[in-house]
């Protein structure tokens, strides 16, 4: 009641967030989660240009979300929340203490469906893309980027591909950026995977997009994630280039043929991956000097196992 009141006094709203943030990790808290979260947002837009009630009422969002989460509270967050968040992006596109809360908040709210409409209602893809070339050493900036883009691309609903296009050089950037850190790279790959999905690489960024990919693979072959989306967003490539394809098994730093069988010896006993490279390997059939590739390394003995072991798939 206070900051609805209140709502214009900047200090009213500073300290009822301050009395709020000591109020939501009780039990009793839980039924207002969502009032709380809508009150936030307001005194955020209303008193954007304070950095210090942004910095305050995006950790506090943060707290209640996480709440909400371990609590298995249901938060359908409306497009008044998701506009908030992208003024304080807009007002403060130069704080990377700041962006980095915002971004987070950005990542867990996309998970929803509806949330993820809303963002894209409110334009918020070339926000991220700005923010991405402008922090793209900063690795935590950097994952939950790449994670709304993974939610808004994956939809099959409203994608606008002249806008997603524009997403593949900056996600290929963190890619090769980031390619040492596990959980980076696995929500890059997600990003292209997605990005391939709707057709948005052009005929250049084949080759090169081929070559991170499989870097990624090299590099991080433990990761389940990674490993499938980085198959996946491989099957797409290839499905659409014999470029691609033949990069794949030219690679300077080693086949492709031979990082699909080791990742397979590492994830055999997992469905989903050993499907996603059925995908890939089905896609790499298309071209004849692949499959010369293929038989020279005996791919036929994984397919006979996998065949073996997944009789009723």
């Amino acid at each position: 009641e206070l900051m609805q009141a209140f709502w214009d006094i900047e200090e009213v709203q500073a300290k009822a967030i301050q009395h709020l943030a000591s109020f939501v990790r009780e039990k009793s808290a839980l039924p207002y989660l969502l009032t709380f979260t809508e009150l936030i947002a307001f005194a955020m837009k209303t008193h954007v240009d304070s950095l210090k009630l942004q910095v305050d009422g995006c950790s506090l969002l943060l707290e209640i979300l996480s709440q909400a989460l371990e609590q298995d509270v249901a938060m359908a967050l409306d497009e008044n929340v998701t506009s908030s968040l992208l003024d304080t992006v807009r007002r403060h596109s130069e704080n990377e203490e700041l962006l980095s809360l915002v971004c987070t908040l950005l990542m867990m709210i996309s998970a929803s469906e509806v949330a993820a409409e809303n963002l894209r209602k409110v334009g918020v893809i070339p926000d991220l893309l700005s923010i991405l070339r402008n922090f793209l050493h900063n690795e935590k900036i950097c994952l939950s980027c790449c994670g709304v883009l993974w939610s808004l691309a994956v939809s099959e609903n409203n994608v606008d591909q002249a806008l997603l296009k524009t997403a593949v050089p900056v996600t290929s950037a963190v890619l090769q950026e980031h390619l040492q850190n596990g959980t980076v790279t696995e929500s890059a790959c997600s990003a292209l995977w997605a990005l391939s999905l709707h057709g948005c690489l052009t005929e250049n960024e084949y080759e090169p997009t081929t070559v991170l990919l499989l870097d990624a693979l090299r590099m991080n072959p433990e990761r389940p994630v990674l490993v499938k989306n980085a198959c996946l967003a491989l099957a797409s490539l290839l499905r659409l280039s014999e470029i691609a394809a033949l990069r794949f098994i030219t690679d300077s730093k080693g086949s492709g043929i031979n990082l699909i069988k080791d990742a397979y010896h590492l994830h055999f006993d997992d469905p989903e991956i050993v499907e996603s490279i059925c995908m890939l390997i089905n896609e790499m059939v298309q071209y004849d000097d692949v499959v010369l590739d293929m038989l020279s390394q005996k791919m036929e003995e994984l397919l006979s196992e996998i065949k073996s072991r997944f009789p009723s798939s």
